[in-house]
């Protein structure tokens, strides 16, 4: 059997002698389009197993939101339409609010993969969805606002908001709407360029990379300090997907993935730093809220993230089983 540097990382249980059996495929989508940095990291690690797992498993991409469209995904590998998924928990918050856990970190995939957060976020998954999260990828990248115009802040320095028009999502809206106090514009990823371009909406939250990508840089002039959340990009493959592959595959999957983990995490952290050199050599000027008003702006953040899990996890049937857990795996003070 070929062996290469992939190959080594699982060569002590994975790959050792020739493959009694045939070479198991797989279909996955990515919920962002290809050009998109976060879908860039998710083929390297699917070009990793291709590597790694070659004459064991190999993963079939399919595309991203033109094959099956973003918000539809999560359903579709747990219904076994595809068998892998490379998407934001937000994306299936209603069923899985624990993922919120995530959202509000402070930590990296790597110190909760050696904590235990990411196993237990694994076994709610498995119990919740019915499907194996395989990993939490592109962690140590946090999220800012970006704004067209130049900020305001009152005599107290907290942002004055009334008159923005502020793209949301599922991720920010809890802390948007109920610190903030934003009047926000749901858009899905793909309609923000053009929302920007006919000033339906004049800022935005985003993660620190990837405006460039988007090109959202060619409306977006300001960045607001302090940063905020944490990405909460995963791979989830149907249980029985997983459940029905050789234990070589699934040993080649699992170990790929955590080593995907740590070099992504390194990885994207230092792209943010160019990011943000080249964004700032093109004109892009940083805002710092200070003070009080700062500490309040990041400790309501966290606070109104894990107040909305706790709400969403009492109307399931095991209610708050893991709700102090999840915040001591996932948040250090």
């Amino acid at each position: 059997m070929k062996m290469t540097l992939m190959g080594g990382l699982v060569a002590g249980t994975a790959l050792v002698g020739v493959a009694a059996h045939a070479e198991e495929t797989i279909s996955a989508v990515h919920a962002f389009p290809e050009t998109l940095v976060y879908t860039k990291s998710f083929l390297e690690f699917v070009d990793k197993v291709n590597e790694a797992g070659e004459g064991v498993i190999q993963i079939e991409v399919r595309g991203g939101p033109e094959a099956i469209g973003m918000f539809q995904q999560p359903d579709a590998v747990r219904n076994g339409v595809v068998d892998m998924v490379y998407t934001p928990g937000s994306f299936y918050a209603g069923t899985l609010p624990e993922k919120d856990a995530l959202v509000g970190s402070n930590l990296t995939a790597v110190e909760t993969r050696e904590n235990g957060g990411i196993a237990l976020i694994d076994e709610i998954h498995q119990s919740k969805m019915g499907v194996k999260y395989l990993g939490w990828f592109d962690s140590n990248v946090s999220y800012n606002l970006w704004s067209v115009e130049e900020p305001q802040t009152d005599e107290n320095g907290n942002l004055l908001i009334e008159d923005w028009k502020l793209r949301g999502n599922a991720v920010y809206n809890a802390f948007f709407t109920e610190y903030l106090g934003a009047q926000v514009i749901d858009l899905p990823t793909t309609d923000v360029y053009s929302g920007l371009e006919r000033g339906v909406v004049n800022a935005t939250g985003w993660t620190q990379i990837g405006l460039i990508d988007l090109k959202w840089n060619e409306f977006l002039n300001w960045r607001i300090e302090p940063n905020f959340f944490s990405t909460d990009l995963g791979v989830i493959v149907n249980l029985d997907t997983w459940n029905g592959l050789s234990e070589e595959a699934r040993t080649i999957l699992q170990d790929v993935a955590i080593e995907h983990e740590a070099s992504s995490a390194a990885k994207l952290g230092a792209m943010r730093d160019e990011q943000f050199a080249a964004l700032e050599e093109g004109g892009m000027q940083v805002f710092e809220l200070e003070g009080e008003a700062r500490d309040n702006y990041l400790a309501a953040a966290r606070e109104k993230t894990f107040e909305r899990m706790r709400t969403q996890m009492e109307a399931h049937p095991d209610g708050l089983a893991n709700y102090d857990r999840l915040i001591e795996l996932f948040y250090a003070d």
